[in-house]
């Protein structure tokens, strides 16, 4: 039998392929933002959307439905928390917008900025 190593591993348990949602210009909105952060923001959302990917479906406390077609990936930063919201499409994760949360309920322009590019994925298909 032959050896593996963790990244063949890695690939054989992966549920989905992560990708940025990118604007007709290009741009990668989350990405960007994910880049304002500090590192440790960063690798604590990151391993939190790995999770993610590798573990789906999940369910509260890491991921919660916010609507059709859309969920949210919940980490706590240090003093914060932040969202990413995302869709399933194919055998792809698309992380549609991040967002630090400065309230209980997910703010309903975040919601609609979310929807607006699922709406401009979905249109292009």
């Amino acid at each position: 039998m032959k050896n593996r190593d963790k990244e063949n591993d890695d690939d054989e348990n992966l549920r989905f392929q992560v990708n940025f949602f990118k604007t007709e210009n290009g741009k990668q909105p989350v990405r960007d933002w994910l880049m304002e952060l500090s590192h440790e923001d960063r690798k604590v959302i990151g391993e939190d959307l790995k999770t993610a990917q590798f573990g789906w479906p999940l369910g509260m406390p890491l991921i919660r439905k916010l609507d059709n077609g859309l969920w949210e990936v919940r980490s706590r930063l240090d003093k914060r928390i932040s969202r990413v919201i995302f869709t399933v499409i194919d055998n792809r994760m698309i992380l549609l917008h991040g967002f630090i949360k400065k309230s209980q309920k997910t703010p309903q322009r975040d919601l609609n900025v979310a929807k607006q590019r699922l709406n401009a994925l979905t249109e292009t298909k």
